[in-house]
This record gives structure tokens, sequence and C-alpha cells, in this order.
């Protein structure tokens, strides 16, 4: 795996959570969504299907993980979510990736998708730090519980 490495589009828009078993997690820092981007550790792969069997079974569980965090997210910032939203387009950047953006009857992109609606909103570094603390204890605890 030492020849993995990041398209640039993802260290510019992102930051990073934690690796999961096959996934890299990464915040996407838009404030406007509490959104976590999946990066499998694989190179080469664009589409899921170029995951071997076990590889996708494992993407699925860390979605599911991810989608815990994103709720946290949205919980610790006062701003529950009341749907996710799970992508894997890859139109712009071909590396394989799965978003997981969560989703409220009042954010500005609602109901339509979220891609190419207005600017990027920064994160404040307080809001920053409680997301990120907020994924990293739902993906910490997900692992703890998948493991026993």
């Amino acid at each position: 795996m030492t020849d993995f490495h990041l398209a640039p589009a993802f260290t510019e828009t992102s930051a990073t959570l934690s690796a999961l078993g096959l996934c890299e997690a990464r915040l996407q820092l838009d404030a406007r969504w509490p959104w976590i981007v999946l990066i499998p550790r694989r190179t080469e792969a664009r589409e899921i299907a170029d995951l071997t069997a076990g590889d996708r079974a494992a993407l699925i569980e860390e979605i599911v993980a991810a989608g815990e965090a994103v709720r946290a997210i949205g919980a610790a910032l006062s701003r529950p979510i009341e749907k996710l939203n799970v992508g894997a387009l890859g139109n712009i950047t071909p590396q394989l990736h799965v978003h997981i953006v969560g989703r409220r009857a009042d954010d500005v992109a609602w109901p339509g998708p979220v891609w190419g609606v207005g600017e990027a909103a920064a994160y404040s570094p307080e809001a920053s730090e409680i997301a990120r603390a907020a994924a990293l204890g739902a993906l910490a605890s997900r692992t703890l519980n998948t493991a026993t």
C-alpha cells in the first residue's frame, strides 16, 4: 500500500480524520453540511466494482460507520441530521471515493444535491474541533463495537 496517494483535490478540500480498515476518512471542509469522504486505499480503484468482494463488504461497513460519525457531527453542532446522502460520483476526481453527507430540510441545497451549490463555508476553529472530536468519537466507538 506504500504507493497509495490521495488525489490533490482531497488534500485541498478535506482534512484527515482517521485511517479505517480500508479507507482514509476525511472531514470535508464545508461547514454547511456534516460531511465525511471515504477514500479506499487501493491504487487504481475508480469504481466500487474495482474492489474485491471483501473490500466492497468493508466499504459498506465503513460507510455505515461514517454515517454514524456524520450524525455525531450534526448533533455536536446542534444541527441534527434528518437524512444521510451517500454518493460515489467521481466525475471530477476519478479516484474512488464515497461522500457521506448529513442533510436537513433547512439546508441551503435541500432537497437537491449539495454539489455545485454556492461556495464552501469554512469551519470556525471551534466548530472544526467540535466536528473532528464528534466524528473521531463515533468512529472509535464503531470500531470498538465491531471488534467485539
